[in-house]
């Protein structure tokens, strides 16, 4: 019975979440008509998409060095099997209801099949936090060149200051999840937590791992603010560095809010509040910029599709 009410909950967020990314788009399109926006679109961009599917691959092989480094037990894998992995979670992070449900399915399958589940999800769960405490890094070093030279509203400053707290804070909670004293009656039930809290507390002692993991980090945020860059100058639009730093990863933020499918209506919502709003820059450009960041989506995703196909072993 309580399974039956979870399920009925669980299909209830999914059919609202889908109900926003298509009222956000309908909204969107509404405003913007859709003709306007494919006018901004030609062949000479194709120079700067080819950059943004360069940018993508190259994403995708740090991610998997992170993660090969950031596997600290266990027997030596191959890079080529984290890279494979991690393409295959590329692909669930497109199909399912949330931006984290690959990195699940990818941890898992992986774990599984090389017998050490909790060193897996550990390293995964360690390494997207650190992906977004990067982020916040930029973004507070950007700020106040962005903030000399447009009006932000306040309260985008204080949504990231919280939410990079709320990541320092989390981080902090994992590497220290041995310390942490879980009821008897729930360790007996989800073994699973102990193994958890182990494997997140060894990285305590492996500060060279995390150094490393930090520093694929940073490069992952520089490539995906590169990607932002380029998708602006494919409809000829220049936008100073900082202030792209601000919004790229103000609307990153955002998106993530479990309010919709993947963020979905939602970024390009945000993308022309702020780039439209604050900047001035006529809304079907923006969200002419913002769609082409699709793109390099799904070439991440076609990849994953790849990986689903010819590894059966998966």
């Amino acid at each position: 019975m309580a399974n039956d009410k979870t399920n009925k909950k669980r299909i209830l967020k999914r059919i609202i979440q889908l109900l926003v990314s298509v009222g956000g788009f309908a909204y969107i399109f509404h405003k913007i008509p859709l003709n306007e926006v494919i006018e901004n679109w030609n062949f000479g961009m194709t120079p700067w998409i080819i950059a943004m599917l360069v940018a993508a691959t190259l994403v995708m092989a740090i991610q998997a060095n992170r993660w090969k480094g950031l596997s600290v037990q266990g027997p030596e894998i191959p890079f080529k099997t984290y890279y494979t992995y991690t393409a295959m979670g590329y692909f669930f992070n497109n199909l399912l209801p949330t931006g984290f449900g690959g990195d699940a399915v990818k941890s898992l399958a992986f774990g599984k099949n090389f017998n050490q589940t909790s060193q897996s999800v550990s390293a995964v769960l360690i390494a997207r936090i650190q992906g977004l405490l990067a982020m916040f890094f930029c973004f507070f070093i950007a700020l106040p060149f962005a903030l000399s030279k447009a009006e932000i509203p306040w309260i985008y400053t204080l949504i990231m200051t919280v939410a990079s707290l709320a990541c320092i804070i989390f981080i902090s909670l994992c590497l220290f999840s041995d310390k942490i004293p879980v009821p008897a009656s729930i360790a007996n039930k989800l073994t699973f937590i102990a193994k958890l809290q182990k494997s997140l507390s060894i990285y305590r002692h492996h500060k060279k791992q995390i150094l490393l993991s930090s520093l694929d980090s940073l490069w992952l945020q520089l490539l995906t603010l590169f990607t932002a860059y380029a998708y602006f100058k494919a409809v000829n639009v220049d936008i100073d560095i900082s202030i792209l730093v601000v919004f790229t990863s103000i609307t990153i933020v955002i998106s993530m809010l479990p309010i919709s499918l993947n963020g979905i209506g939602i970024r390009e919502g945000t993308q022309v509040a702020l780039f439209t709003g604050i900047l001035g820059i006529p809304a079907p450009v923006v969200l002419s910029a913002g769609l082409l960041g699709y793109i390099p989506l799904l070439f991440q995703a076609m990849q994953g599709a790849i990986v689903l196909l010819t590894y059966k072993k998966l």
